[in-house]
């Protein structure tokens, strides 16, 4: 009996649908693409309406081999790529292989891995949808033209191995520009006051903060302003006004691609690309004790958060059985954040709500636990009652002086029974004493305090990734990419978690300003994504967007070629020797970060790890501790002479010592909080 073929993309994927769909069906893996513009040359015929010239990818050929084998015994043929422009290019060259008609019923669309979703899938083939291929198509050869002509210009003018990038680009000006602000910064100062106060000895005091006078807000620039106040106050607080009342504090929605990163980033500490790995490996399926291999999530690249009545229905009745009435939110919706969302997709969210993480914790690696968890935490959270507060508002009067305080209390739980987030939920459970309008309060201490503006903070992946998103640049599926790039060129380096520009960063970045100011113009990127999307849509051809845009590009690509002058980059000199020459080592950039090497390659090839110092001594040897890190990539903290003297830290020591043992005080970061314990014992500052 001949049996119907199904393809995807990876062989996990091919391993969990199988299960769903029985003996009558054979599912093979494509291994992602299998055609794609050659590596060596441009591949676009510009002078034909930009037509692309597609090769199969080196080493796909046994695979194409066996699909062509398969597909010629198969009844039937169902491409089953991923749900999204990429996939549905996959789907299109595998239909040109294969000789499959292209007006033929034979893409399956899903956006889960479960059993109904598939034999759904498959009782609902359709054609393939070529304005998503069109606009696949589109991207891909804007991007190797703004690629293939501008980095060979930066090999030749600046260094070998450069690259420049549609979105790229941006990426980094926005990195580089936001260092610029950093640096041009001037501090502003400004001072604050505060009460402490309480009403009677027992009574823990509160905090009420200076407001201005009963006329407005007044802002206190200086300590002349300060000082000729806290002359003027009094020592009678007295209050004014008491205001009470409930807040509200609904759930965030559930995950989008975005919002899963930045908060992967956030409370676990992954990195972009690594929270994507993870997420297509819960998404393709693990293997789960008694049940085999299993769909965890629903497809990770989406901007949708929208989520199935199917899925609502069993969170719902998940949360009556396990929380109650109170806590189940049968209305939770979440709008639409701007018009390119591709609303077809689901937020992500657990396939099996009833799939506890505890309840497969065994089965899971620890950082798909950890991943998984923070998915089906916020989703489980996102269709919960909201929490609520009981609130008190103060304004306390000195003279003509205003003090102002406020404080909360939790009153229900709700949806924070499941998930929280941590910096939201600061402060936010302390009340204030019972107040009453008239109440005389004294005076604990007067506080004070001088600050000054800060400059904006550096980058981090998960800010980038947030700005990215909100002006429009780039997708769902190319955030990690953009950034794993800028590492990798050494336009960028991590100092912590924030994202730095190197000097060639800074370079590259002034270059592309003067030549080719639109390819790193926000709004120009914007603009190309939105186009893209029409695309998609059916309302503007591939080949028109890519014409209007290669005629402006075209023209700037020849002014760069002609007045582009050479650029020479320096390497930072130390004053380490290098041990087998003689010279002073440089520092250079890699994707891994800085690293020392001999100025004299090639004829010496010495390179070695440049570790960062924290300002902390050896209490074995009195050396200097450095950063570094294990095979695994875990930071960890040890002696210069370590291999010597053995001392290491996994949490980052400080230059205090232990009153119990005298051992060295570490910092250890637990759910956003820092915490000072000794190395060594169970002390706890």
């Amino acid at each position: 009996m001949e049996k119907s073929l199904v393809i995807v993309e990876s062989p996990s994927k091919a391993k969990t649908i199988h299960k769903y769909l029985g003996k009558n069906y054979k599912v093979e893996a494509s291994m992602g693409h299998i055609r794609d513009l050659p590596k060596s040359q441009l591949g676009i015929d510009i002078e034909k309406n930009f037509e692309p010239k597609y090769i199969t990818i080196r080493g796909k050929g046994p695979i194409i081999e066996k699909l062509k084998k398969e597909a010629k015994n198969a009844s039937k043929i169902y491409l089953a790529t991923d749900p999204d422009r990429e996939g549905e290019a996959i789907s299109w060259h595998l239909a040109s292989l294969l000789n499959i008609d292209i007006n033929e019923k034979c893409r399956i669309e899903f956006h889960e891995i479960t059993k109904n979703a598939i034999q759904n899938a498959i009782k609902n083939p359709r054609e393939i949808n070529m304005n998503l291929v069109d606009a696949q198509q589109a991207r891909r050869i804007l991007d190797r033209l703004v690629g293939y002509n501008i980095s060979p210009l930066l090999w030749k003018k600046i260094k070998r191995g450069l690259s420049a990038g549609r979105v790229q680009s941006v990426a980094t000006r926005l990195i580089c520009d936001r260092e610029k602000e950093i640096e041009d910064f001037k501090p502003e100062e400004y001072w604050s006051i505060s009460a402490y106060l309480y009403k009677e000895k027992k009574t823990q005091s509160f905090e009420a903060k200076f407001y201005g006078t009963k006329d407005g807000k007044v802002e206190l620039k200086n300590e002349n302003d300060v000082n000729e106040i806290v002359k003027d106050l009094t020592d009678d607080y007295v209050v004014e006004n008491v205001k009470i009342g409930t807040k509200k504090r609904n759930p965030s929605p559930p995950f989008i691609t975005s919002t899963m990163q930045q908060e992967a980033s956030k409370t676990l500490g992954f990195t972009a690309k690594k929270t994507m790995m993870i997420a297509q490996q819960l998404y393709e399926g693990v293997e789960i004790k008694g049940e085999g291999s299993l769909g965890l999530i629903t497809y990770m690249r989406t901007d949708s958060t929208r989520v199935s009545d199917e899925a609502k229905k069993a969170a719902y009745e998940y949360i009556l059985q396990k929380y109650g009435k109170e806590y189940a939110n049968p209305n939770a919706t979440y709008a639409k954040k701007g018009g390119n969302i591709q609303d077809a997709h689901e937020a992500i969210r657990p396939t099996y709500i009833d799939l506890d993480p505890e309840k497969i914790k065994d089965s899971l690696k620890p950082d798909q636990y950890k991943l998984y968890k923070l998915i089906w935490s916020r989703f489980l959270a996102s269709q919960m009652s909201p929490a609520l507060y009981d609130t008190m508002n103060v304004d306390i009067i000195n003279k003509n002086y205003v003090f102002k305080a406020s404080g909360s209390k939790i009153k229900f739980s709700g949806f924070m029974a499941v998930y929280t987030d941590d910096d939201e939920n600061e402060n936010e459970d302390k009340m204030l004493p019972m107040l009453n309008s008239g109440d005389f309060l004294k005076l604990k201490e007067l506080k004070p305090e001088q600050h000054f503006t800060q400059p904006p903070a550096r980058y981090t992946e998960a800010t980038l990734i947030k700005e990215l998103e909100e002006k429009g640049i780039g997708r769902p599926s190319t955030y990690a990419p953009i950034i794993s790039t800028l590492l990798e060129r050494g336009y960028v380096i991590k100092e912590k978690k924030n994202l730095k520009p190197t000097e060639l960063g800074f370079i590259v970045t002034d270059v592309m300003k003067e030549f080719f100011p639109d390819i790193v113009d926000v709004k120009f990127t914007a603009q190309m994504e939105e186009q893209l999307d029409r695309i998609e849509e059916g309302i503007e051809k591939w080949c028109d967007v890519i014409d209007e845009f290669y005629n402006g590009f075209n023209a700037s690509l020849k002014i760069a070629e002609e007045q582009m002058k050479d650029i020479e980059i320096k390497d930072e000199e130390t004053d380490i020797k290098c041990e087998f020459c003689g010279r002073n080592m440089v520092i250079k950039y890699g994707r891994y970060g800085k690293f020392l090497a001999c100025p004299g390659f090639p004829e010496c090839k010495n390179t070695k790890p440049l570790y960062e110092e924290i300002g902390v001594t050896c209490p074995k040897c009195g050396g200097k501790i450095i950063i570094k890190k294990s095979k695994k990539g875990k930071v960890y903290y040890a002696c210069e002479n370590s291999s010597n003297c053995g001392t290491m830290f996994w949490d980052r020591p400080i230059s205090e010592t232990c009153p119990k043992c005298g051992a060295l005080l570490v910092e250890k970061h637990s759910k956003g909080r820092k915490i000072i314990k000794c190395s060594n014992c169970d002390y706890v500052k």
